[in-house]
């Protein structure tokens, strides 16, 4: 893969517990070439977590990428008009977003960013990060998996013992899923496993 003169946005929510995840596929993506623009929800970059501060996180992104920052709905608005993107990863997509991106709601800059790129038919790419896929967000996922420019990181249940709902992106896939959706294509296969837990 070469990602040589691309421009990928790359925009965290807060599943706070899949950053350390994600992270190194952002640092991928610039590794391979692309101009990686970060794009923070506001619990993203306001709220911390268990899993650490958001400051923290925020250093984390400025060691990987030196780009400035999009962290409100004006600075992501211009998205759309400048055609600024290639392509636009959510990763971790939480059901919370996901149920706001399948139902045209946009109340923040990640979801800004989703709308204004496909304002222009360029391709926006999910790797969702959710407890309740297959609970009441089926129905979001349902309506977004065939949504024409909207392409899936690979993902699998990632703990069916002890929560049977939850499905989690191969956030592994990234860079290789932005490939294939450069190209109008959707990575196969798209239902995986992933077992973050193993129990005996």
């Amino acid at each position: 893969m070469n990602f040589e003169g691309k421009t990928i946005g790359f925009a965290m929510t807060g599943s706070h517990c899949t950053h350390d995840e994600v992270l190194p596929q952002m640092k991928r993506l610039v590794q391979l070439g692309a101009k990686v623009i970060p794009i923070l929800s506001y619990t993203v970059a306001n709220v911390d977590s268990r899993f650490g501060k958001a400051e923290e996180w925020i250093a984390k992104i400025r060691e990987i990428t030196s780009e400035p920052m999009i962290t409100t709905v004006p600075e992501a608005e211009p998205i759309g008009p400048k055609k600024l993107l290639d392509c636009l990863v959510i990763a971790p997509c939480t059901g919370n977003t996901l149920a706001r991106l399948a139902n045209a709601l946009t109340d923040g800059p990640v979801l800004m960013a989703a709308k204004a790129q496909m304002r222009n038919h360029r391709p926006v790419v999910v790797a969702i990060s959710t407890n309740d896929a297959l609970g009441l967000n089926a129905v979001n996922l349902a309506r977004l998996l065939p949504a024409r420019d909207i392409y899936f990181v690979p993902f699998g249940q990632d703990n069916p013992e002890k929560k049977p709902n939850s499905m989690v992106a191969r956030m592994e896939l990234i860079p290789e899923t932005c490939a294939a959706a450069m190209e109008g294509k959707q990575l196969q296969p798209l239902i995986v496993e992933k077992y973050r837990y193993l129990t005996s």
